[in-house]
């Protein structure tokens, strides 16, 4: 029997992306969550040795793409490795919002945001973010999540 409680939840996972200074940044998230019941903040987990981290703390800006189940090239590509020295957009759908930031063409949709503060949280650091607009691309797909990506075994448990 697990011991931990928290390995009962099944987070939805995420990709967060970002610019600044022209340099673009993708990784996957699994701890987010609304904290308005308008739906207009937001509070991400990004773990502090991230690149992304790098380039949110720079700019302000990001973008929340919910990613879908077909989508699941992603965990390795934007989650294991790292985009200081890999173009992690290369080969990926994605486009530019209105303040140059990516979204992923492919995701259910995206949040854009921008970052209001944050605050140290462990080996994470939590960016609470005001929601500027919300995006459906993909309406009917499939909300990838912890659990599927445990029953696909491409993430251990």
């Amino acid at each position: 029997m697990p011991k931990r409680l928290l390995k009962y939840k099944n987070y939805d996972v995420h990709s967060i992306t970002t610019i600044a200074d022209g340099k673009r940044g993708a990784n996957i998230v699994t701890w987010l969550t609304q904290t308005d019941m308008g739906g207009k903040v937001l509070v991400v987990a990004l773990y502090k040795v991230d690149y992304t981290i790098e380039l949110v703390r720079q700019s302000g800006v990001l973008n929340i793409n919910l990613l879908a189940v077909d989508q699941t090239r992603l965990i390795r590509k934007l989650g294991q490795q790292s985009g200081r020295n890999k173009d992690k957009f290369k080969n990926l759908p994605y486009n530019l919002d209105n303040r140059g930031c990516p979204y992923l063409m492919e995701a259910i949709g995206y949040a854009q945001c921008n970052v209001l503060h944050s605050t140290d949280a462990g080996d994470h650091e939590l960016f609470v973010c005001e929601v500027l607009k919300q995006v459906v691309l993909n309406p009917e797909k499939e909300v990838m999540t912890n659990a599927f990506l445990k029953a696909k075994r491409l993430i251990r448990g």
